[in-house]
């Protein structure tokens, strides 16, 4: 559903910009859709939810491909390009209880559902007794199962809700200081393959640049990192004003936390290069010992 309105939003602006535009939409299954009753973390490999997506552009059977940012791997495949991200919609998470209690409201012991190691880093590290426990599927499985009272509450992204308009359910948007988002979390990636100039050019007009610019900094600290999915990072990019040179300015913070939420280590800095950004608070948390963390997580998956 999420994926498919998703697309067609896409189209809608395409057609904006170019009323001659013809379009036809392939849905394309991926390992991650279909793979349920795992969590995400113990799946294992990069691109869970567009390695097959991907494969359709490299064999010429589709011509572009839109993706939730947050699901693209750091680093494409060879010759393919994200041709446009367009304007970013709410990064945040957002809690949703039964009854529309917020996480400070949650009575000790609450049952939290998440697929994301990421989240429940962050919900442990802020609430250590709550119990959260693995929920996958789609939004409508998902709100199904908290319905049904399988959970006290759930916690999902409020671009998904956004998007499909169901911003009424959220209790409590939750703050980045308490749950700092997944990298690229509330944009759109829209991937092409690199050799396609009229398209890129077409995309280019969809391109927001202050989106691009936060997302390819959270990127950057993914990228040194080798992260994904399978372990509990995160970051998130602001713009900061201007540089003495005139270049914008861009605050990023990232995380890696264990995912019992026992060690948790964030860095913020600001500067003007994206990849150099995003690298520098990738290695302050390596050297503060990050990447500890990050072995035992890799380990445990593989086990």
């Amino acid at each position: 559903m999420l994926a498919l309105t998703q697309t067609n939003w896409v189209i809608a602006q395409l057609k904006q910009l170019d009323p001659s535009v013809q379009c036809t939409v392939e849905e394309i299954v991926t390992k991650g859709d279909v793979i349920l009753d795992v969590t995400l973390s113990k799946v294992g490999g990069k691109g869970l939810f567009v390695k097959e997506i991907e494969q359709s552009l490299l064999d010429r059977r589709t011509d572009l491909a839109v993706h939730s940012m947050k699901d693209v791997p750091s680093e494409l495949q060879d010759g393919l390009v994200i041709g446009a991200v367009p304007k970013r919609v709410d990064p945040r998470d957002v809690l949703i209880s039964r009854e529309g209690r917020t996480l400070d409201e949650l009575p000790p012991g609450a049952l939290v559902g998440t697929s994301s190691l990421r989240r429940a880093a962050q919900l442990r590290a802020y609430r250590p007794d709550l119990r959260i426990e693995s929920v996958r599927g789609n939004i409508d499985t998902r709100l199904r199962k908290l319905q049904e009272g399988n959970f006290d509450a759930i916690v999902l992204a409020a671009a998904g809700l956004e998007r499909v308009d169901w911003q009424g359910a959220v209790s409590q948007y939750l703050p980045v200081e308490i749950s700092l988002p997944a990298v690229g979390q509330g944009a759109l990636a829209i991937e092409c393959r690199a050799d396609d100039e009229e398209l890129l050019a077409l995309l280019a007009r969809l391109d927001d640049s202050q989106t691009r610019l936060a997302v390819s900094a959270e990127r950057a600290f993914l990228r040194r990192l080798q992260g994904g999915c399978q372990v509990p990072l995160g970051a998130y990019a602001t713009l900061a004003g201007t540089a003495a040179d005139g270049r914008p300015l861009i605050r990023l913070t990232g995380f890696v936390g264990s995912p019992d939420g026992r060690r948790l280590y964030k860095d913020s800095q600001t500067g003007s290069d994206p990849e150099a950004l995003g690298r520098a608070v990738a290695e302050r948390l390596l050297a503060d010992g990050a990447g500890e963390v990050l072995a035992e997580v890799w380990e445990e998956n593989q086990g």
